[in-house]
């Protein structure tokens, strides 16, 4: 099953389109920066749709939702706590890079409604320097997307030269490439976000905090968000920064990815939370 839906009432005026994988417990994912709703998890799909209801949302700017200007971290935070509250019953809730922040800031929104949290390498918005997005500006203004993406990878998240250099030659690249102008309002929104930890101290749901063992860790929020909030734990997949898209990555660590297991933890056997099955309110196919 691969359905789409979309839901006209998510922010408006933008229309913000999802895919409905499959009918079994409710997980939202939300991408990050140089993806979107298909790119970022399209090695994992396999492994999530055999046990969640899937809801990839498309953050702003990406498939056929409306690109907007100006907008903050919390914009896009409220635009995923609607889809929350659109769903009939308390999700799990995942988030990668950007979208870790984003999906951080919405479940400390409604965390009676999300079950489970996992962020995958949140970044700290100064691990962008006003300096660097200055460079990064400076490219777009010359209409240099493919340097502009390569200048990130390779100056702000130190991807090593070697591993770029494949993710350039594999059919990741063109899309990375395509999505560069939305990731540009990311990194916007990135640098003025004002991340405070002490914000989430009441945050009491359980959190998975993922950071790749290949990854910097200065450069995330993995140890100020641990020492805050009530109920997290940290793991350390054996993946970098660009693993989660890299299918030879996933192919070696299996449910530890993502923390697919750890998510069904105190669930039954399919993976259910309670026998409903689950939908959007007013949505249809």
């Amino acid at each position: 099953m691969g359905l789409f839906h979309a839901i006209p009432y998510l922010t408006d005026p933008h229309n913000h389109f999802l895919r409905q994988i499959w009918q079994r417990s409710p997980l939202v994912l939300v991408h990050g920066a140089f993806s979107n709703h298909n790119t970022n998890w399209g090695f994992v799909k396999p492994l999530l749709e055999q046990q969640f209801t899937v809801y990839a949302i498309a953050r702003r700017g990406r498939g056929e939702t409306d690109a907007t200007e100006g907008h903050s971290l919390d914009d896009e935070s409220m635009d995923v706590v609607t889809l929350i509250q659109a769903i009939d019953e308390p999700i799990f809730l995942l988030g990668h890079s950007y979208g870790a922040q984003v999906a951080l800031a919405a479940a400390n929104k409604v965390p009676n409604r999300v079950l489970k949290l996992v962020l995958y390498e949140a970044p700290y918005p100064q691990a962008l320097s006003k300096e660097a997005l200055t460079q990064l500006e400076a490219l777009v203004q010359s209409d240099c997307w493919e340097d502009f993406a390569i200048t990130f990878f390779r100056d702000v998240l130190f991807v090593p030269v070697k591993e770029l250099d494949e993710l350039q030659a594999t059919d990741l690249w063109s899309p990375i490439i395509a999505d560069a102008k939305a990731t540009l309002g990311d990194l916007r929104a990135m640098v003025r976000y004002s991340f405070k930890a002490d914000c989430f101290r009441d945050l009491a749901i359980p959190v998975l905090l993922q950071i790749g063992s290949e990854s910097p860790r200065d450069l995330y929020v993995t140890d100020a968000i641990a020492a805050v909030l009530p109920d997290a734990r940290i793991e350390k997949p054996g993946l970098s920064k660009l693993g989660i898209m890299q299918t030879s990555r996933l192919q070696s660590h299996g449910k530890e990815t993502l923390g697919v297991g750890w998510l069904l933890t105190n669930t039954d056997q399919k993976g259910n939370l309670n026998s409903r099955e689950t939908g959007l309110d007013g949505v249809h196919s």
